[in-house]
């Protein structure tokens, strides 16, 4: 299941990410940060840890260095 979330955010790094302007308040980018953590963590607290990050890139957040644990 890792495999399959890993792929489809390697085509959006790909394909959909480069027609947008960047604007991601994160250093790394939310979808290096998901990457990383399928690849460690595996699907379940790989998928938590992904939500979690994508919950907090709002207007409210300033962002900054947000390096996996």
């Amino acid at each position: 299941m890792s495999e399959i979330m890993m792929k489809i955010i390697r085509f959006y790094q790909k394909y959909i990410s480069p027609m947008k302007r960047p604007c991601c308040r994160f250093y790394p980018t939310c979808s290096a940060y998901c990457l990383s953590a399928y690849k460690k963590y595996g699907f379940f607290k790989g998928s938590f840890l992904s939500i979690w990050r994508i919950l907090r890139c709002n207007p409210f957040n300033k962002g900054g260095y947000d390096p996996l644990k």
